[in-house]
């Protein structure tokens, strides 16, 4: 939306299910409405200094830091507060508006002093009851993550940590940390007697995110890495536990999985490529999302992630949440943990909008391999990918397999095998790897390659060789 054609044609709808307009001088308690009714259906952006139904009109905000203050003022009027993306200026003509954008999934249920609203058309509606109790059963109304563990303290919060996420989203986090901590749920703040505000104490999600010590508080909030060097978890393996908070842990399991996943060069047909056991971008989505989105309040096993010879296997507590199922994986969003996803988004580990899946699905077929598989255990969600079939590879890590497939015999795939590492062979040095096969064989072997115009002979009678064309 940082673009002026994309704001001339955000401008250009009219109000509906997903989008609304504010003037810079509407009441926060409006704001809040909105924002409530998005949260309550498929979410929805808010744009703020833009006012008008069929045709938008740009009047612009004249204090950006005000009115981003009011957005956030009205996220955290919601009960529970509404954790938000950071709103979004965007330039049109000579104004400057404000995008706040309400993430869909979301798990929980918002209202505003007691009024539950969901937006339908262009306008925020009340919810019936009947509308209400489906809403609070698909949803739930109960946050792990918002939960305070019993005497936790704000000195448990790695100072450090909190201080770099700040520096991250700059001024807004910078000025007051703990204050915009409050904002994404890693804290509360409690309320004396005299109505003033108290101190800070940590959420789960807090901790999870920023403690000292995640393992003292949460010790199944662990990522468990095992490489087998073959199919079979019985075979021989090699493993690491990786306890930390969320952001680190994400970023020590990646690097391991990088390091431990089988890579190097091949031909494919007659072009030399690069290749990986997984699309790394596919293993980071199945590893950011299986920490993101597990259930935290399943104790005794954290997130499990397997590398074998021909495949990877995540697998993260807790099964698929809210009214996602098996059928609709990737058509549909819930954020079991919103305020983990957020802070996670944040540090540009994850997308908040959650196209995770699609991504996944996306860097495997680029790849050549099978989609992913999804499958729900009895206490937990297990996605596995199909690496590269390694077996196919020769000792140099050469795919054969396209040769192979124009009919090429052992002996000219163990010539064009060598060719890879040696830039020439002669007569000699595919007679000295096939002692046993005539000096004539030998000769029409290469002749064939040079027919099928993958070889170039250079030189004459003795001097002959032959190279790749």
């Amino acid at each position: 939306m940082d673009h002026d054609e994309s704001i001339e044609a955000l401008l250009a709808l009219p109000e509906g299910p997903q989008l609304a307009f504010a003037r810079e001088k509407t009441r926060l308690d409006d704001l809040a409405e909105t924002l409530v009714s998005f949260a309550n259906a498929q979410g929805g952006t808010l744009v703020l200094g833009a006012s008008g139904r069929a045709k938008a009109r740009a009047e612009g905000v004249r204090d950006l830091a005000s009115a981003r203050d009011l957005l956030l003022e009205a996220a955290l009027a919601c009960t529970p507060p509404l954790i938000l993306p950071l709103p979004r200026a965007a330039r049109h003509g000579e104004a400057t508006l404000l995008l706040a954008s309400v993430p869909a999934g979301l798990s929980q249920v918002y209202s505003l002093h007691g009024k539950y609203l969901r937006r339908e058309g262009g306008t925020n509606q009340p919810l019936a009851p009947n509308a209400l109790r489906r809403l609070l059963i698909e949803r739930g109304d109960v946050s792990w993550e918002r939960g305070v563990p019993e005497g936790a303290s704000i000195d448990e919060l790695d100072s450090h940590k909190v201080n770099t996420y700040a520096r991250r989203i700059g001024s807004e986090a910078e000025d007051a940390p703990l204050e915009f901590l409050r904002r994404r749920g890693c804290v509360t703040q409690s309320v004396t007697v005299g109505g003033a505000q108290g101190t800070y104490t940590p959420t789960n999600a807090g901790l999870l995110l920023f403690a000292r010590s995640v393992e003292d508080r949460f010790p199944q909030a662990e990522i468990t890495l095992v490489q087998y060097r073959g199919h079979d978890m019985a075979d021989a393996f090699e493993r690491e536990d990786v306890r930390d908070t969320l952001p680190e842990a994400v970023r020590r399991a990646e690097r391991w999985l990088m390091e431990h996943m089988r890579r190097g060069s091949r031909m494919a047909g007659l072009e030399r490529q690069d290749w990986t056991q997984f699309p790394p971008g596919a293993v980071r989505e199945a590893l950011v999302n299986a920490v993101a989105h597990r259930d935290y309040s399943v104790r005794g096993e954290g997130v499990r992630i397997g590398l074998f010879a021909d495949r990877l296997e995540c697998y993260s507590p807790g099964r698929l949440p809210g009214h996602v199922t098996l059928e609709n994986l990737v058509a549909e969003r819930f954020s079991r943990n919103e305020g983990l996803v957020q802070v996670l988004a944040d540090f540009g580990l994850i997308e908040r909008l959650g196209y995770g899946i699609d991504r996944m699905l996306r860097q495997m077929e680029n790849a050549g391999l099978p989609p992913p598989q999804f499958r729900e255990t009895a206490a937990g969600f297990l996605v596995t990918l199909q690496g590269q079939p390694v077996e196919s590879l020769g000792p140099e890590g050469i795919d054969t397999r396209e040769w192979v497939r124009q009919g090429l015999n052992e002996r000219q795939v163990a010539a064009l095998i060598f060719l890879a590492e040696q830039r020439r062979i002669t007569n000699r040095d595919l007679q000295d790897l096939h002692a046993d096969v005539s000096p004539e064989t030998i000769r029409r072997d290469l002749s064939d390659l040079v027919d099928r115009g993958v070889l170039l002979r250079v030189g004459e009678k003795r001097a002959t060789y032959y190279i790749m064309k």
